[in-house]
């Protein structure tokens, strides 16, 4: 028998994260580690949590993420992001709770490109009139 799961993108800066939920007790599974392994920080844990704090689902389903790029803190963003959208398809009425709270926009900021003649993306040489 298949197991019920629910699944989602999140995404925030460089960082890209496949989210499942499964019907559980509530561990939380980062990239085949423990939460609490994965993040040193207590604040990240907390940032991966929220979505499931803020619509009581907390014990009731567990995170499997696997996560790649940026760092630590895009990466917790876009476990969060990801779980949101999963609960999106767990039950559409928690929708406005979400969205409410930002857990559904994507956070677009990424590290602007170099540009040619300069040496970062805006960072010019240094002038010298002699």
């Amino acid at each position: 028998m298949a197991q019920l799961q629910y699944w989602g993108t999140g995404r925030r800066k460089q960082s890209v994260a496949r989210v499942r939920l499964l019907p559980g007790d509530g561990t939380i599974q980062i990239n085949q580690r423990n939460m609490d392994d994965y993040f040193g920080l207590e604040t990240l844990k907390l940032i991966v949590k929220q979505p499931m704090m803020l619509t009581d689902t907390l014990g009731r389903y567990n995170v499997v993420a696997n996560v790649y790029g940026g760092g630590v803190s895009g990466q917790a963003g876009a476990i969060r992001h990801g779980i949101a959208r999963a609960l999106l398809r767990v039950d559409p009425e928690l929708r406005p709770t979400l969205k409410k709270a930002g857990l559904l926009t994507r956070d677009a900021r990424m590290k602007e490109r170099k540009k040619y003649g300069l040496k970062a993306a805006r960072r010019a040489p240094q002038f010298s009139k002699r």
